[in-house]
């Protein structure tokens, strides 16, 4: 990435193995779950809420995974019940197991709105985000025959990694203080990731779950999704960027995936300029002639991608190419079924207004 940036690890501890749990302070512990994709691993966090414990994010429904929270509840609870499990987004690896840790412990489940109901919509495999839409999406935006085999062979694999949902959730809001044990919990609401982003600031122990908003290396994806096929999700995502600025410089972040880090301020300055010199890449490419998003995969994505990632790659594709349809740089064209993408102002200036850096999102 540009930017200049590396990150600062602030522990010296090595991450904990799946069923055992690492004390960090302020009454969070460190967990971690297996993968079985390129990431391999998930970060979840326990905290420590008085007569009780408060789950955030929960892991795939894998066998893996219900072995680690069985190993945990008999280990680590310490005879306390699991009382609360807030997810902070829909994805699989974050709201997985939800049901069944809240029908095992009688936990109340936490989410916003926004990511509930995703989240029992994609669970049911209902129209817009079964396969076949999945993949008239993919085919609209210029998926091969080949792709488009290699995405239908892998099925349905949120309904895979999310069987069920809860069939009742406790709404919170951004801005919303929560009192998780003897420390208020901010609720920072962003999107473009996911409809409703739920990361957590606890600004008595200088700590921010920071879900997949923040991760320490790599950049979150940002897809446009069947079922609001002309979104900004780009414009969404970098706008959401301005709500962790007020956070001090020393404040520790627990991201989803890799290592807690430092240096807040940093990460957000180097994710805008990731952004801006992909979204520059995009107009010198569709400035030379009109592109699909499928073409575009090779111009934001110099590596070879197995199906999984494929799919985040063309969802990325499609969510830059918008960020600079709806900020007027580029025109879409309709061409035999295939939405293509010309450029208006091919111009740096174009995209680094596109990526919030000139002029906002």
């Amino acid at each position: 990435m540009s930017g200049g940036y590396a990150p600062q690890y602030w522990l010296d501890a090595a991450a904990p193995q799946p069923g055992h749990a690492l004390a960090l302070g302020g009454g969070v512990h460190w967990l971690r779950m297996p993968m079985p994709l390129a990431l391999d691993h998930i970060n979840l966090w326990l905290l420590d809420d008085g007569r009780g414990w408060t789950a955030v994010d929960c892991g795939l429904a894998l066998d893996a995974t219900r072995a680690a929270w069985e190993q945990l509840a008999a280990t680590r609870l310490d005879g306390r019940p699991l009382q609360r499990v807030l997810c902070t987004h829909m994805h699989p690896d974050h709201v997985g197991l939800a049901d069944w840790l809240c029908a095992k412990h009688g936990a109340e489940l936490l989410m916003t709105q926004g990511e509930y109901l995703s989240a029992r919509l994609a669970s049911a495999g209902m129209a817009p985000t079964d396969p076949d839409s999945w993949l008239a999406h993919y085919r609209a935006h210029g998926a091969t025959p080949d792709d488009l085999a290699q995405l239908a062979g892998r099925g349905n694999f949120y309904t895979r990694m999310v069987p069920s949902m809860p069939t009742r959730f406790r709404r919170i809001r951004g801005g919303e203080m929560l009192r998780l044990g003897d420390a208020d919990w901010q609720v920072i609401e962003g999107g473009g990731h996911s409809p409703e982003h739920a990361a957590l600031w606890c600004a008595q122990h200088g700590l921010l779950i920071s879900g997949d908003m923040l991760l320490p290396r790599i950049s979150t994806n940002v897809s446009v999704f069947p079922i609001e096929p002309e979104a900004d999700p780009l414009g969404r995502y970098l706008d959401a960027l301005t709500r962790f600025e007020p956070l001090p410089a020393d404040a520790r972040v627990l991201p989803s995936h890799g290592l807690p880090f430092v240096g807040v301020h940093g990460r957000l300055r180097q994710l805008r300029e990731h952004h801006a010199d992909r979204l520059g890449a995009l107009l010198q490419a569709c400035a030379a002639q009109p592109r699909s998003a499928r073409e575009l995969v090779p111009v934001l994505f110099r590596r070879e991608l197995d199906v999984h990632q494929l799919s985040f790659a063309l969802g990325e594709a499609i969510a830059h190419a918008h960020r600079l349809w709806h900020c007027g740089a580029l025109e879409r064209i309709a061409d035999d079924g295939v939405w293509r993408w010309r450029a208006l102002d091919a111009s740096d200036a174009a995209a680094r207004a596109a990526a919030g850096l000139e002029g906002g999102a």
